[in-house]
């Protein structure tokens, strides 16, 4: 980073941020998975230096933001609008605006808020945050495909309030038992951190099982999805049209198991002006070679590198 801040949001938190590249460059923003994942110095890389002015921030309560795993005035629209005051800070009028997973539901919900602020999106494993793809992934379906990961995530919780994990998560890791808490934070991470490639990542699976990453991961996580992450149902595909005037970039794995294909499927019939990419033999990563070189090419592509 050429400089790195932290952004005094008013209302109790102090988000990190930095940015990186050539000072006056194309001016881009990097939104990070999760809700509460962080970002990374590996996230730097998906921009060349020398085309690109990037800022990259860890959403409230996670990475070196603070305070750490809070859940006080962090919601979806709290962070569209930490959004608009980076993006004030850094002086750009407009600007591409990337993001991946739990960042492609951030950067919908901001491109649809303020379209005339986005110059390009580039988009990869999308989620909408409906109750079905919830499901999907914390009730009934990614659990037939890893029974050994779901064996062990439905473990914590017993029997009776099995018929809602998100629920009995959230309970837990909401309550005053400390020992709890941590424990089912590191059950709800690793859970995740295990599916999400097509091939087991031992380096995503230490991540994940961090305490520290952990806690605030699953709270944050959590605590967005009990409350829809604060859309209406339907809300980011029903709104799309608002950016038919963007160009941009949809890039998704064929074996996502988190967001499955379905839904960037949508997406791609919402948005036909964007280049859309179902990526075979990937999962759910960025990491994933097939998701990465697509999107490296979208970045190249977007700043005029031939």
């Amino acid at each position: 980073p050429y400089a790195t801040g932290m952004l005094d949001t008013g209302d109790g938190h102090q988000v990190y941020y930095e940015r990186v590249g050539t000072p006056g460059a194309k001016p881009a923003v990097f939104l990070h998975g999760g809700p509460g994942g962080g970002c990374s110095p590996e996230h730097r890389r998906l921009f060349d230096p020398a085309l690109y002015d990037v800022v990259l921030f860890d959403q409230r309560g996670c990475g070196r933001s603070l305070p750490h795993a809070s859940l006080e005035a962090n919601t979806t629209w709290h962070l569209v609008a930490d959004i608009e005051r980076l993006r004030e800070l850094a002086g750009a009028s407009q600007w591409l605006v990337f993001g991946g997973s739990w960042g492609s539901t951030l950067a919908l919900a901001y491109a649809e808020t303020h379209p005339e602020r986005v110059s390009e999106l580039v988009l990869r494993g999308i989620y909408t945050c409906t109750k079905p793809e919830l499901d999907w992934f914390y009730q009934f379906g990614v659990s037939q495909m890893f029974p050994d990961k779901w064996e062990r995530f439905v473990a914590l919780i017993p029997e009776d309030e099995r018929g809602d994990m998100l629920a009995a998560y959230h309970r837990r890791l909401t309550g005053d038992d400390p020992e709890l808490l941590v424990a089912a934070a590191r059950a709800w991470s690793l859970y995740e951190g295990e599916v999400i490639t097509l091939l087991p990542e031992p380096r995503l699976t230490e991540q994940h099982d961090d305490g520290h990453f952990a806690l605030a991961f699953a709270r944050i996580e959590t605590h967005y999805f009990v409350h829809g992450c604060w859309l209406e149902p339907g809300q980011l595909l029903r709104d799309a049209p608002r950016l038919a005037d963007i160009p941009g970039t949809i890039v998704h794995g064929r074996y996502d198991m988190p967001c499955p294909a379905h839904y960037a499927w949508g997406l791609h019939k919402a948005l036909p002006q964007m280049d859309f990419h179902l990526v075979e033999g990937a999962g759910h990563a960025y990491s994933e070679p097939g998701i990465l070189s697509r999107w490296i090419e979208a970045t190249d592509r977007y700043a005029g590198k031939a």
